[in-house]
This record gives C-alpha cells, structure tokens and sequence, in this order.
C-alpha cells in the first residue's frame, strides 16, 4: 500500500502580511549607519565640523558603516584625512613605501630643516649629492647662501674667474658699477662721450663729421 499524501497549510494573506510587517519593524529597530556619515553614528563618531550628519574621530576611518582605527607604524600620527595612508611621519622620519617611518639620514656638517622633514648643509659647506662638502674660499671672497652657485662671491673690486677672485681693472676716469650684471665698471658723467675713453668695458664711438 501507497502511502497517503501530506498536505502542508498554506498561510493565509494575513498571516504573510504580518511577517512582513514584524520583519520591518524589526529591520527598523536596528540602527543604521550609512557609509555617506548619515544615520545613526556609529562608536568613534563625531559631530560633523560641516553641516550635518557625522565623521569618524581622528585615528579612525569610515568602512562598511563603522568608525575602524588606522593603524599606525612607529613614529607616526594620523592626519585625519579621508585619502592616502591617514597618517603622516613625526618630525625628522620619512615615510617608506606607505608602510613606516624612519629616521631621515642626516650626513656629516648638516642639520634638520625647520620643517623636519629634510636637511640642509651647515654655512660654509654646500651639498653634493647626499652629502656637505667644505666649500673652499678664494682669496678676496666671501660666503652667500647660494645653493646654485659655488657659495662665495668676490669682494667689490673683484670679479669671478673660474675659482678665483681677480681684481677689476677700472680706467681713469672710472669707477665700480658694483653690478652683478653687465658691465664691471662705468666712465664718470661727462667724461667717456668727450674723450672717447673706455666705456663699461667698451670703446665708445664718435660720429664722423
């Protein structure tokens, strides 16, 4: 013999409407927390500094509807920022691959800049590659704070001959244009036109009559 058949009851329209309606209440009584910083805040949230709604606390960054801690690596501090890393290096370390921060290697004669984030070379040293070189003074020159140039420049009265300081030849009549363009010397006012004398390093032309 076959056995009988069972039939289950099918619920009535009621009694779906009243699943439907317990499992939104619920879906509602459960707080939500949007990933746009609306809603419900979540723990390590904060009043947004902009209109409304909330940020996560500095440290922490917004990731599927919650406030997660940034980890950080030693000698590191979070920035706050919803980009990059979240984090930047402390004062004399650089970041390394988005992942740490060590100590900026300072060579010999050098210092930490004021922004502690790079170094520079002590007076009278200039930097070549990575490190201070000993700049070598001429005679009749003096230290400039010049990274671009040689770090000295000649004394007035003297011009720049390859690595040396050579005194400017200036004609009767003459005097130092103390220019660091153009021409070294200059004839004085009224003399240069009527005598022809040199003028600026340059004989001037008379006009023929």
């Amino acid at each position: 013999m076959n056995p009988s058949p069972v039939f289950f009851p099918v619920p009535g329209r009621a009694a779906l409407a009243a699943a439907v309606l317990a499992i939104g209440t619920a879906s509602m009584a459960a707080p939500v927390c949007a990933q746009d910083g609306t809603g419900t805040p979540p723990e390590h949230a904060q009043k947004s500094s902009y209109g409304s709604g909330w940020d996560c606390e500095i440290g922490y960054r917004l990731q599927e509807g919650a406030c997660l801690a940034i980890p950080l690596p030693d000698h590191a501090y979070a920035t706050g920022r919803s980009y990059g890393t979240g984090w930047a290096c402390l004062r004399g370390f650089e970041e390394v691959a988005r992942a740490r921060c060590e100590p900026i290697a300072i060579p010999e004669h050098a210092f930490l800049q004021s922004s502690g984030y790079g170094w520079q070379c002590e007076r009278g040293y200039r930097k070549e590659r990575e490190a201070c070189v000993e700049i070598t003074l001429p005679e009749h020159a003096y230290l400039v704070d010049d990274a671009t140039g040689p770090g000295w420049a000649c004394e007035r009265g003297f011009k720049a001959e390859k690595n040396a300081c050579l005194p400017i030849v200036v004609p009767e009549n003459g005097y130092l244009t103390n220019s660091a363009y153009g021409p070294d010397w200059a004839c004085e006012r009224g003399v240069c036109r009527d005598s022809g004398a040199l003028r600026g390093g340059h004989r001037s032309r008379k006009r023929r009559s």
